[in-house]
């Protein structure tokens, strides 16, 4: 009998949206945001997301957040989104996730201030439901290949920082032993070799010595 290949979880959503989904009556701009956001989840379901809570913006959200470790936050939201985005960045800014704005303003002015702010993607309302999965699909691809080039540039930001830390280490070695570059470079290797540190940490320690006896 073939052995079947375990099949991956859904994603798991959180939709940080208002308290209710019940319009005043009369107000038919209330029915059509509710009309629109029924669909959205309509089609997150049919799509097999996993909607694991639907949060309001309020001071718990990022406690709520940290606690759920939702795959992608669906911010759906009203025409006066701003604030709601504001709340959603800085609750995710130690733990960055996909956010993707539903909207039913038309406006797009602000469309690039909300990327900048950390929105993945920015969509406006009449998005059919078979069209929610490509889009978050896509939405999660373009946030990995981002967060891809934020460790590449985080990292090398890091080596270029170890780089000059050693080069001063080496330079405060060769002044007080009045020895050449090969072998200052050598004495830091083989001090990070025989203490299982970084050769970075041994220059930072050897560059702190050097500070305490100016």
């Amino acid at each position: 009998m073939p052995r079947l290949m375990p099949t991956a979880a859904p994603a798991r959503i959180v939709i940080v949206a208002p308290d209710t989904l019940v319009p005043d009556a009369g107000d038919d701009a209330a029915v059509l945001e509710v009309e629109r956001s029924r669909s959205l989840r309509i089609g997150l379901l049919e799509a097999g997301y996993n909607i694991v809570a639907v949060l309001p913006v309020d001071t718990f959200l990022p406690d709520r957040l940290a606690q759920l470790q939702p795959d992608m936050i669906i911010v759906d939201a009203e025409s006066q989104a701003r604030d709601t985005l504001e709340h959603v960045v800085t609750a995710t800014r130690d733990a960055r996730r996909p956010i993707v704005l539903f909207t039913d303003d038309s406006d797009t002015t602000h469309v690039r201030a909300a990327i900048a702010a950390g929105v993945t993607a920015y969509v406006v309302a009449g998005l059919a439901p078979e069209r929610v999965k490509p889009v978050l699909e896509v939405a999660l691809a373009r946030f990995e290949h981002e967060e891809m080039l934020r460790r590449e540039l985080a990292e090398a930001r890091t080596q270029l920082a170890d780089r000059k830390l050693v080069d001063r280490a080496k330079g405060l070695l060769m002044q007080r032993h009045q020895i050449g570059e090969p072998d200052a470079y050598a004495r830091i290797r083989k001090a990070a070799m025989d203490k299982g540190l970084k050769m970075s940490d041994v220059a930072q320690r050897i560059v702190d010595a050097a500070d305490l006896l100016m």
